[in-house]
């Protein structure tokens, strides 16, 4: 989506979804949490249950934006490392944060994970699927492919960030209202500058006219003060000044 929403209580973390309609522009794992780490944050992990309920407020908010949204899960930062293990009981409690968190909280939809060469975790986002026989898909966890292709979701620490309000009044109800939900577009800096940038010439070009025609008028007046007659010369003396030649 481009915007990185964030609380005005800086002790809160900051999220953002990369959300790509082009299906051809969606990453493997390995390139979601590099992507997440260039920009200063890390894949996303989920400590609370309250944490998930927010991350799924903001997808639903995301599905009605109206924007054409389809389908295409999420990846979070949960992953599995030692395949040679991967078929034992034990399988669940091998998935770790990428980020270092040790949290327990999980949100596996029902027989997940499967293990086996699914080592990397999703969050579903399928608005247009039917329930399964676990019920609704939408939010839960599935353990996929690393190397398959989908939307990612960044996490951010805590940090304080411009108070722009979103485009859209919040419901208080909703849990990431009561902490004032705001959003910051990453592209208007950028923006402005393609803006600014192109009209730096235009300026200094009225600028130079500016001057040149300030200059030509104040010469035009100081050169009609220079050239001025001086008034005591302008007249013929009334008083006629004797020639010693033409005496008798």
């Amino acid at each position: 989506s481009g915007q990185k929403v964030c609380y005005s209580d800086f002790k809160r973390s900051c999220y953002k979804l990369a959300y790509f309609q082009d299906l051809s522009r969606r990453v493997g794992f390995q390139e979601a949490r590099q992507a997440c780490e260039i920009d200063g944050g890390v894949l996303l992990s989920l400590e609370s249950e309250a944490e998930q309920q927010l991350i799924e407020n903001m997808l639903q908010n995301l599905t009605k934006s109206g924007s054409g949204i389809s389908d295409g899960d999420f990846w979070i930062g949960l992953w599995r490392s030692g395949d040679g293990l991967a078929t034992s009981s034990a399988c669940p409690d091998l998935y770790q944060w990428a980020d270092g968190s040790i949290s327990p909280f999980r949100n596996w939809y029902t027989d997940e994970p499967s293990c086996g060469s699914e080592a990397c975790v999703v969050m579903y986002h399928q608005p247009t699927a039917n329930p399964g026989l676990g019920g609704p898909y939408l939010y839960q966890w599935n353990d996929d492919r690393c190397n398959m292709k989908h939307n990612f979701i960044c996490k951010y620490g805590p940090g304080i960030f411009p108070t722009v309000p979103a485009g859209n009044p919040y419901d208080t109800s909703k849990p990431e209202d009561q902490y004032h939900v705001i959003a910051t577009e990453t592209g208007i800096i950028p923006n402005l500058i393609y803006v600014v940038i192109p009209t730096i010439p235009l300026l200094l070009l009225i600028l130079v006219a500016f001057g040149t025609c300030c200059f030509q008028m104040l010469h035009k007046s100081k050169g009609r003060t220079k050239t001025s007659p001086n008034q005591s010369t302008l007249w013929i003396s009334k008083t006629p000044r004797k020639d010693s030649s033409m005496e008798v």
